[in-house]
């Protein structure tokens, strides 16, 4: 990398204030559309979905609990393999507590392909507890477009997909895959206030968390 530009307190202050005024055009643009977002209209799930969890079969609504929202993190973890996309798994460890979640009426699980009894493993081996389920062989995955066709063949994306209930009723209210996901996760949004950024030594790929060289 390239260092970065050696100035005074004074001058750095300067070029921060200038910085900071763009950012909060950014941020005021990024509170005008999440008030769009939550204006979205809703669309009702009719199917009824099974999962299979550590408790055995579950609904899309027992996934709910007693909570009113509902948000799904779509693990790509395909069933013939042993371990999860590791880009997945370092999404999964930034959300720490769901203490924070629930406090405000809102559930959160992971949904993978794989069957229960490959994601069990994996799920031990991260040290991971938040709940965790298997959509085989439901169409979860293809209808909230976690799986999509490309290039003739499925291919699964990584994604977030939100939910609302009322009563026994449930609601899609949005869904966000792909890159879109990397403001969100609390590695990325730190890395982005840093010098370095997010890829340092030319852009160091992601890895499950005991698989770097400490």
């Amino acid at each position: 990398m390239s260092f970065p530009e050696i100035v005074s307190r004074e001058r750095w202050r300067a070029a921060r204030e200038e910085l900071r005024r763009k950012e909060q055009a950014v941020e005021r643009a990024r509170a005008a559309l999440g008030e769009e977002r939550r204006r979205l209209p809703v669309v009702e799930v009719a199917d009824e979905y099974v999962f299979e969890g550590g408790d055995g079969k579950a609904t899309l609504l027992d996934l709910f609990g007693d909570r009113a929202q509902l948000v799904v993190h779509h693990f790509m973890f395909a069933p013939e393999q042993e371990a999860g996309c590791p880009c997945c798994a370092a999404f999964l460890d930034q959300i720490g507590p769901l203490a924070h979640l629930r406090a405000r009426d809102t559930a959160f699980a992971a949904v993978s392909l794989a069957p229960f009894t490959r994601l069990l493993p994996f799920k031990a081996r991260m040290g991971w507890t938040l709940p965790w389920y298997s959509s085989c062989p439901s169409d979860f995955n293809r209808d909230f477009e976690a799986t999509v066709d490309r290039a003739g063949a499925p291919a699964e994306r990584p994604g977030l997909s939100c939910f609302l209930r009322d009563g026994d009723r449930i609601f899609h209210t949005y869904s966000v895959y792909d890159d879109a996901l990397d403001g969100i996760g609390a590695l990325s949004g730190l890395l982005d206030l840093t010098a370095v950024g997010r890829h340092p030594h030319g852009g160091d790929r992601l890895r499950l968390h005991d698989e770097y060289d400490h």
